[in-house]
């Protein structure tokens, strides 16, 4: 399932291009970063954790506790605020002496607070985006 959506993301970049649009590396950085949250915020915790630099290559129990620190995150969002009802890209930069691009996400909740997050994210193929 997480290929799918990374595929139909790439779609609609490609979609974008041959529109006539140019599609920046922090544009692709972002929709990456953005895709990766909202697998996070419909529960599918692999498929965001796909989205994690180096995941598959990561002991199994130390894959089990990032899945389960995902799931104990969702949950206390819930707890705390109703949980997070959508993603949105707020912009990205390219921090040349860190190697990375960053990525500012807000996340807005339910009980209407809104929350802006940094994701550090690495090219790790042409066009193929993993978070730090």
């Amino acid at each position: 399932m997480a290929k799918a959506a990374i595929l139909l993301q790439m779609a609609v970049v490609v979609l974008f291009v041959s529109c006539g649009g140019e599609v920046s590396p922090q544009e692709l950085a972002a929709v990456s970063a953005k895709g990766y949250y909202e697998h996070l915020i419909s529960g599918e915790y692999e498929a965001y954790l796909s989205g994690v630099n180096m995941a598959d290559s990561l002991p199994e129990g130390y894959r089990e506790q990032l899945l389960t620190n995902a799931r104990q995150f969702m949950a206390r969002q819930k707890d705390e605020h109703g949980g997070i009802t959508g993603v949105s890209v707020v912009g990205a930069s390219t921090d040349s002496v860190a190697g990375h691009t960053n990525v500012f996400l807000l996340l807005s909740f339910a009980d209407s607070l809104r929350e802006e997050v940094v994701v550090p994210m690495l090219e790790v193929r042409p066009s193929e985006w993993r978070m730090k």
